[in-house]
């Protein structure tokens, strides 16, 4: 605002004259108010030390007629409440250091999100003030932005890191993981309904866009407050710097975390290299993907040795080795595992199991299922496509191509079309609707698993058919959330899934459940365990001597249930009836029974196909003559 330097010259003084000028001795971050009142006027705006009067010492002084525009009574907030604009001004200026510090020293796994890390003397902040300091006006204004919408994404990548680190046990892939947040928002409407999603959606990227603005402000902000006290600003960088040098020099930490940070550098760094690795792993996979020993094996050298059999390959969502080793789930299911062996065994029934290693955890199915069936490791949504996409044979499919199979497949996870059901060789694919199911869903499960075993055996299994049947069956009711669970019920029962209705309004909220940690790992166990005991239950009852039962995890569960840095190995097991379909494996060195013991071998996940055609392959000497297919149960 123009004033006089003599108030006794001016021709209207006035006690309010003061005012305007002791509310911009105070605040000399805010701009001035008369500058919008007077637009025409040359005058310094305090708040950008970049305008050609702020650095100008040689503009001449205002003229008399200059102080003739000078207001007699206040005319802005910041006028007539000069000491609460000064805090405001200093309360904001402390915020955006504070939001500028904490995204330079965010880490990126919860685990890690200590106040020890927020302690510390970020080396890139030294460097950008620096830089700032010793740029020219209009080029600090641009590093000033570029750097604020810099970290702003770098803030966006580490929450995102997080989230991916939460439930799926790895960092985000900015390459391949934009696709999963379809399913994520797939996940909340069927949690949360659709409104509820579309709350969340909208929230999220109000965050979003909120954040890339609050940070950029802030960094211009504190550009803006570093020029007019330059003095002071560089004094305050040298000092840093040396301690940042010294602390790097003698190791010094606090809680435990090194004083002298190279958060966002390292980062950075981690980032670009999974950016190259991801951008690589195309020709990286397409050269693995080229090596393919059953490549042109003759449909009549395929799976001789279960030639007449009804085999079913059975994946349980989160079926994963913590379920069994963790003592705080293991009692419970490890009963159900030895109760399950028994009980099969009375029905005639033995079994063989062990460990495999997925690709993925606390998510992902599709991953594992691929991996397991098309014996390439499938840890990304970009492998998938190309692996679904291709002439690969999977196992399913050597089912299909030797002839001697129908295949099936019960997947009450699919809602909508699933083209990858011809990759697997599947002649016909039973989704959610047409299960015939007419219950309710829980949560995101859409159809209870004993539901799903018992429209297999009505669709497929039950039938009559000239050949026997090769099945693939995704069991879904151990799915996060876990709440609420079905209950075993007699079979005879089921009808068409009404009878659900009443046991999902019995059981829990999964928002309840997920409010305490220790509650989660107990649904999560009875989940488990009522997929285990619908499988056990079905083979009870509808198996035969010509049944073979293959089932696995495709995955452990979230972090929140297992804990971090747990393996991911999940159980496999191999039921049959005939002694001669086991003793085909006696070389694997399997544990007997449903539950693998911790000396158990252990095989990724992607080696099981080739064992298990080479296991079930001609033997020499053997003919490859099929045995008499079956004619219905």
């Amino acid at each position: 605002m123009p004033h006089s330097t003599d108030t006794a010259n001016s021709p209207h003084p006035s006690a309010s004259d003061a005012e305007p000028l002791d509310a911009q001795a105070l605040d000399e971050d805010a701009p001035e108010a008369a500058a919008t009142d007077a637009p025409d006027a040359d005058v310094p705006d305090p708040d950008n030390p970049d305008a050609p009067d702020a650095q100008d010492a040689d503009a001449p002084p205002p003229t008399a007629a200059a102080a003739d525009t000078v207001p007699t009574t206040p005319t802005t907030w910041r006028d007539r409440h000069p000491a609460a604009a000064r805090a405001l001004s200093v309360t904001v200026t402390a915020l955006a250091a504070v939001l500028v510090l904490a995204a330079l020293l965010l880490p990126n796994q919860l685990t890690r999100l200590t106040p020890g890390e927020f302690l510390r003397i970020p080396v890139e902040g030294i460097f950008g003030a620096a830089l700032l300091l010793l740029l020219p006006p209009r080029a600090r204004r641009v590093a000033a932005v570029a750097a604020g919408v810099g970290l702003g994404l770098r803030t966006l990548l580490n929450c995102l890191d997080m989230g991916f680190y939460s439930v799926l046990a790895r960092p985000f892939d900015p390459v391949l993981d934009w696709i999963l947040f379809d399913d994520a928002e797939s996940f909340l409407k069927d949690s949360i309904g659709p409104a509820g999603a579309a709350v969340a959606v909208i929230g999220v990227v109000a965050l979003v866009l909120a954040l890339l603005v609050l940070m950029t402000l802030a960094v211009v902000r504190l550009s803006r407050l570093m020029v007019r006290h330059g003095a002071v600003a560089t004094r305050t960088t040298l000092v840093l710097g040396t301690v940042w040098i010294t602390c790097a020099a003698l190791g010094v930490q606090l809680a435990g975390v090194p004083v002298a940070s190279t958060n966002t550098a390292d980062l950075v760094q981690d980032s670009a290299q999974r950016l190259r690795a991801s951008l690589a792993d195309q020709r990286v996979f397409a050269k693995q993907a080229g090596v393919d020993a059953f490549h042109g094996t003759p449909p009549d050298q395929l799976l001789t040795g279960l030639r007449g059999k009804d085999v079913i390959f059975t994946f349980i969502e989160s079926y994963g080795r913590s379920a069994i080793t963790d003592p705080a789930m293991a009692p419970q299911v490890d009963a159900v595992l030895k109760d399950g062996t028994k009980r099969l065994r009375k029905a005639g029934f033995d079994s063989r199991s062990a460990w495999l290693t997925s690709p993925t955890a606390g998510g992902g199915s599709w991953l594992a299922h691929s991996t397991f069936l098309s014996g390439l490791w499938i840890n990304n949504q970009q492998r998938y496509r190309t692996v679904t996409s291709s002439n690969r044979m999977p196992l399913t499919d050597a089912f299909k191509r030797s002839g001697a199979w129908r295949t099936a497949g019960i997947m009450p996870g699919v809602t909508r079309s699933w083209p990858e059901g011809r990759f697997y060789g599947l002649d016909h694919v039973y989704d959610t609707h047409h299960l015939g199911y007419k219950g309710p869903q829980f949560s995101w499960s859409r159809v209870p698993d004993q539901y799903s075993l018992s429209a297999f055996e009505r669709l497929e299994h039950g039938k009559r058919h000239a050949k026997p049947l090769m099945s693939e069956i995704i069991l879904v009711s151990s799915h996060n959330p876990w709440a609420p669970i079905p209950k075993m019920i007699g079979w005879d029962e089921l009808g068409d899934g009404s009878v659900y209705h009443a046991i999902k309004k019995a059981g829990k909220d999964p928002k309840e459940v997920w409010k305490d940690p220790a509650k989660v790992r107990t649904e999560y166990r009875r989940a488990i365990q009522y997929s285990l005991h619908s499988l056990v239950s079905y083979m009870e009852k509808y198996g035969n001597k010509n049944t073979v039962l293959v089932f696995l995890g495709d995955h452990q569960p979230v972090p929140a249930v297992t804990g971090e840095n747990a393996s991911r190995d999940v159980p496999v097991a191999v039921v049959a009836h005939d002694p001669a379909v086991l003793d085909r494996i006696n070389g694997w060195h399997w544990q007997k029974g449903l539950q693998p013991g911790p000396k158990t071998p252990v095989w990724r996940m992607d080696t099981f196909r080739d064992r298990f055609l080479t296991a079930y392959g001609p033997r020499p000497g053997e003919t490859s003559a099929e045995k008499p297919g079956r004619a219905g149960r």
